[in-house]
């Protein structure tokens, strides 16, 4: 095997004159699961058909297995695709449906009946081949499709929202099937999605796409906590923007000016120059909200919304005439003994470490 499953080189798309991926170069290594994230139009679908074959670049170049794949149709890639829609033929049997790519093949029919009971054992469905697709739920329908791909043993698996027709509560428990049956199976995910906490909890790395282009790569801990740009901030979760200006510049740290009236320091970055505006990201969840001003950060505020959610309560305080920013708590025990009250006057405070510094 190759260090990199997929390669993708300076890749270029466009429909006419529209630019769907606009130079994206990614190395994708062999065994991981890869995830390309972004909202609808962005480039994340054209990018995994381009890799898949159903589209070939305007320009550019890609690579499965450090062969160049040129104009190779999808059916010669060592790739499969699952589709959001799982394309299972309604009129064939679980067991005819993962066989049918086998049969193609002509495989004898011994070989193909002891992989088909294999690949239905791994996708936890053994005793399911003689029933129709209709006669499914849609998470059984969704792992049959996922063995139809596998059963053919690809180096590359492309999966396309494929958990998108589910409802919410077995979408997360499928997202946790998912992600055990790729580190069984050991061979490339690469998966679309718009749905940020999906590609979190399955990904060992993520591309951020907008506009047809990677806005930054990197560990699902690396995006949500130092995001690269307010695009990503905003998109991966939930964050509090706050306007700020650069007051003086540090060995370590930087001071900086919230909304005119608030002097906080926080880590240092790079490329920061005195006067310069940025914005000051933090999530809701590294707040703490207090009734008396503590040490370190500790911005005051008048609470404008008190949400309780379950696990958390959710505050909204105002800080200054146009920012209001969101504090999420955790409930743990007796809430009531705590909980801050509509219109009660507080401190924000949070650690230098949990705020991250952008660039406008």
């Amino acid at each position: 095997m190759k260090e990199f499953a997929v390669e993708l080189k300076n890749v270029i798309k466009k429909f006419g004159q529209v630019t769907a991926v606009n130079n994206v170069s990614l190395k994708i290594l062999d065994g991981e699961f890869f995830s390309l994230l972004g909202p609808s139009g962005c480039g994340k679908t054209t990018t995994l058909r381009l890799i898949g074959g159903f589209e070939l670049p305007t320009e550019g170049q890609i690579l499965i297995q450090g062969e160049p794949q040129g104009f190779k149709p999808p059916f010669r890639r060592p790739v499969n695709t699952v589709f959001q829609n799982y394309a299972l033929f309604p009129h064939m049997n679980v067991f005819q449906n993962v066989a049918f790519g086998l049969q193609m093949q002509k495989i004898p029919k011994a070989e193909i009946e002891k992989r088909v009971n294999e690949t239905l054992e791994m996708v936890h469905l053994p005793k399911m081949g003689n029933r129709k697709p209709n006669q499914l739920s849609g998470g059984q329908q969704q792992r049959i499709a996922l063995a139809r791909a596998l059963i053919n043993q690809p180096q590359v698996l492309l999966l396309d929202e494929p958990l998108g027709a589910l409802d919410l509560k077995l979408r997360k428990a499928m997202q946790l099937e998912l992600k055990d049956l790729q580190q069984r199976v050991g061979i490339t995910f690469i998966y679309v999605t718009h749905d940020q906490e999906e590609a979190l909890t399955m990904s060992d790395r993520i591309a951020v796409m907008e506009f047809g282009k990677v806005l930054q790569l990197g560990s699902p801990e690396e995006i949500y906590e130092k995001p690269a740009n307010v695009f990503v901030a905003d998109f991966i979760g939930e964050t509090n923007f706050v306007d700020a200006r650069v007051i003086s510049i540090n060995s370590n740290d930087v001071d900086l000016l919230l909304e005119d009236k608030f002097n906080v320091t926080s880590l240092l970055v790079s490329n920061l120059s005195t006067n310069q505006e940025v914005s000051l990201a933090v999530r809701p969840e590294k707040l703490s909200i207090t009734r008396s001003r503590t040490e370190g950060i500790s911005i005051p505020g008048i609470v404008k919304e008190v949400i309780y959610i379950g696990t958390d309560i959710r505050y909204e305080v105002t800080i200054s005439d146009k920012t209001t920013v969101a504090i999420r708590e955790q409930n743990r025990g007796n809430i009531s003994l705590q909980r801050f009250e509509k219109g009660e006057r507080v401190f924000l405070g949070w650690e230098e470490a949990s705020a991250t510094i952008l660039t406008m």
